[in-house]
């Protein structure tokens, strides 16, 4: 995830390094630009980060160095490394967002959570002292 207030030349040179350093001794065998996506909470003040997505081979050396270089680097708002089953399919896309509002989750409209009922209907009833 980069950070979207740099110039977008920067931060596809900030990708261009990491797909170099996979392509120097690992197999890069997918590569995706998400673009632009709301974040799910901020990190560094942004609401909002370019992914970028790897699908890569490489020996544990390879992955010690890209550790370091992208915890490193400027522009870089977050990274995670995956070891994944080669016979996963790869996402050819983005997930899509969700299509509820977020205020609706769970809860149904009148605020209630639909598999819990009327919790005060389960209290149990107070007796006077």
């Amino acid at each position: 995830m980069l950070d979207p207030g740099l110039e977008e030349s920067a931060r596809d040179s900030l990708a261009q390094d990491a797909r170099a350093q996979i392509e120097g001794g690992g197999e890069l065998k997918h590569e995706s630009s998400w673009g632009l996506r709301k974040m799910a909470y901020e990190i560094r003040q942004r609401t909002e980060a370019d992914y970028r997505w790897y699908r890569f081979t490489a020996p544990r050396e390879l992955l010690g160095q890209l550790d370091h270089n992208l915890k490193i680097a400027d522009g870089v708002l977050r990274f995670r490394m995956f070891k994944v089953d080669p016979e996963a399919p790869v996402l050819p896309a983005p997930p899509a967002p969700s299509s509820l509002p977020r205020s609706e989750g769970r809860a149904g409209r009148d605020g209630r959570r639909e598999d819990r009922g009327d919790r005060r209907s389960h209290r149990a009833e107070e007796q006077p002292a």
